[in-house]
């Protein structure tokens, strides 16, 4: 199925996913010090709701899982807000230009960080865009980084000290009218970072958390943990961000690239 976005045609029947499915096996990946998802049968005394039992006509799991400690998943600023607010009510649209770059971080110190500077080098050598020949804004920017194995899609992550976004990056993509960051990483901030969020705070640009700036970019989001194969290539693409409708700051999530 073809479809036409602004005179450009994608192909439907074509989707590039780079979300990372939610397993209850060793294969799931895991941050922030929680235990793999629980996916298992309800139980009511002797029924079981599993057809392979021999008892059920129907398979009726339960899922306990972490939507930021278990894979792919989009947030909202409600995740560092004192005030509540929804994913599900900040995300209204779904699809978008989206501009992906592959990125090394650079060791400073014990760490390795996405500086600004990078994101400006990958941004300037990225092949040419179809949004600047349309004069269009910056939706979203999807950043692989590298060394791109495949275990992201199973690291465990907990006391690792993953690769983080430094705060002026943030800023330079805020300020490049960025709505949508995804990123494969498990956070865009520091994994000990004494609750300061500094990427977090200024993509979003949220200057309190407790009384919260009416310039904070409430319909903004961040996607993290996603996974891009080195098969695709660096470029330009139509962004389909995809979540289940949680009334939470964060859901899990399936963002699908299409070919321009």
């Amino acid at each position: 199925m073809i479809a036409k976005i602004n005179n450009f045609e994608i192909d439907l029947s074509k989707p590039i996913d780079i979300s990372i499915p939610l397993t209850n096996t060793e294969e799931n990946p895991i941050a922030w010090y929680i235990e793999k998802p629980v996916i298992e049968p309800v139980v009511f005394g002797d029924w079981i709701g599993k057809v392979s039992e021999g008892k059920s006509s129907t398979n009726f799991n339960n899922i306990f899982f972490n939507p930021h400690g278990h894979g792919t998943h989009t947030e909202c600023l409600g995740h560092i807000t004192n005030d509540f607010y929804s994913i599900n009510q900040s995300l209204k649209q779904f699809f978008f230009f989206a501009k992906l770059i592959t990125i090394e971080p650079e060791k400073i110190g014990e760490d390795f960080v996405i500086t600004k500077e990078q994101v400006q080098k990958a941004l300037s050598a990225s092949p040419d865009s179809y949004r600047d020949r349309l004069s269009m804004t910056n939706e979203s920017l999807i950043i692989r980084t590298l060394p791109n194995q495949l275990d992201k899609k199973s690291r465990k992550y907990s006391n690792t000290n993953p690769p983080y976004l430094s705060e002026e990056a943030a800023i330079f993509i805020r300020e490049s009218e960025i709505q949508h960051l995804l990123i494969d990483l498990p956070s865009v901030d520091k994994e000990h970072d004494e609750g300061k969020l500094l990427a977090h705070k200024a993509f979003w640009n949220v200057k309190d958390t407790h009384n919260l700036n009416s310039d904070a970019r409430f319909n903004a989001t961040i996607t993290e943990m996603i996974y891009v194969s080195d098969e695709i290539e660096d470029g330009d693409y139509i962004l389909n961000l995809q979540i289940a409708s949680f009334e939470n700051d964060a859901s899990p999530s399936k963002p699908i690239l299409y070919k321009i």
